[in-house]
């Protein structure tokens, strides 16, 4: 029971001492140490903050330069896909300019071929190559390189606009702007070219359809001025027919009229031929009958070959007339084919400028 109460044991007071110092100096450092790790969380706290902010502000400054340029761009690309828009719209108009001048090049050329397949149904000599000829072979040849170059040039449009379509260029991308810069200066030039050839085609043809149209008017004066000489020629066989046959007229007159006198000539030698004995003498009388009888026969056949000879000369005039009334045919059918068919029909030709 005395064991169970026992006191406990009891410190030195120096131990008291020692334990209060070493509370104290234990505090003490604790307290040091923990105001050191405060003062280093705060300096550390400070540094980070400054750090995050630096960090904050820059990646602020990026954003907002990245902001700027994709807005820049945006807008870049804005501007070059209304431009492509314009462009393409004016370029469609480019192409039917193009397929309005193509179309019209159907009529000229047409009415050159059928003007070339007319020509061939002249006659005669008048079937010749000349200026007319030449000038519309060459006609056909321009009109059909213009609508060779027209062709290519339509497809060029038509490949130009297939590059430039506004649904090629909606992403951001400074690669998307330099090729649609580069697509609309292509376009842009192509815009040009389409000019200068729309001009120079249409400068072309009607230049050579004006020098057809010339050629065509110097050949009509020249057929006409043939056929007016031709007129002429023929009115003077015509006038020399009617001659001759008054002509062969008088010489079957003058033939019939010696018919009498030769008869009666041949009559009275007959007559004499029956004088009796010594009376059937050649005398002066039957020398002059004779001569006179000999005299009318030559002279009758010498009228017989000058009228043979007229004959001759009649047939001559009237193969003439018939050839001269030919060829006045044959150029009343070239007037006819050039003057009606062809420049009536090339009076519908109109070349415009598209």
């Amino acid at each position: 029971m005395a064991r169970l109460l026992q006191a406990p044991p009891k410190f030195h007071p120096s131990e008291w001492d020692m334990a209060n110092k070493m509370q104290r100096a234990s505090t003490e450092s604790q307290t040091s140490r923990s105001e050191c790790m405060i003062a280093e969380s705060r300096r550390l706290q400070d540094e980070i903050e400054k750090t995050t902010q630096k960090t904050q502000n820059d990646v602020n400054k990026k954003i907002e330069q990245r902001r700027d340029e994709i807005q820049f761009w945006k807008q870049e690309l804005d501007n070059k896909l209304e431009q492509i828009v314009h462009e393409t719209e004016v370029l469609l108009t480019f192409k039917t300019r193009l397929e309005k001048a193509l179309e019209s090049c159907e009529e000229p050329l047409d009415i050159a071929q059928k003007c070339l397949l007319n020509r061939q149904r002249r006659a005669g000599i008048d079937l010749v190559h000349d200026e007319v000829e030449q000038e519309l072979v060459k006609e056909a040849e321009v009109l059909q390189g213009v609508i060779a170059l027209l062709e290519r040039t339509l497809e060029q449009t038509n490949e130009q606009i297939s590059f430039v379509s506004p649904e090629d260029w909606t992403d951001f991308s400074n690669m998307n702007v330099e090729k649609a810069e580069k697509q609309r200066n292509n376009s842009l030039a192509l815009r040009a070219l389409i000019d200068g050839i729309l001009s120079q085609t249409a400068s072309d043809m009607r230049k050579q359809h004006e020098t057809v149209n010339v050629a065509f008017r110097n050949r009509v004066k020249e057929v006409k001025d043939a056929k007016n000489k031709l007129e002429t020629l023929l009115a003077m066989v015509m006038d020399e027919t009617a001659s001759q046959e008054k002509n062969i007229a008088a010489l079957k007159k003058a033939i019939a009229d010696k018919e009498g006198p030769v008869k009666v000539a041949q009559t009275r030698l007959e007559a004499r031929s029956h004088r009796p004995n010594v009376e059937l003498c050649y005398d002066t009388v039957q020398y002059r009958l004779t001569s006179e009888v000999q005299e009318i026969t030559k002279n009758i056949q010498r009228l017989k070959d000058t009228l043979a000879q007229a004959e001759t000369e009649l047939k001559a005039l009237s193969r003439r007339q018939l050839s001269l009334e030919e060829e006045i045919q044959v150029k009343e059918n070239t007037l006819y084919i050039d003057e009606v068919l062809c420049m009536q029909m090339r009076e519908s030709v109109s070349i415009n400028n598209f």
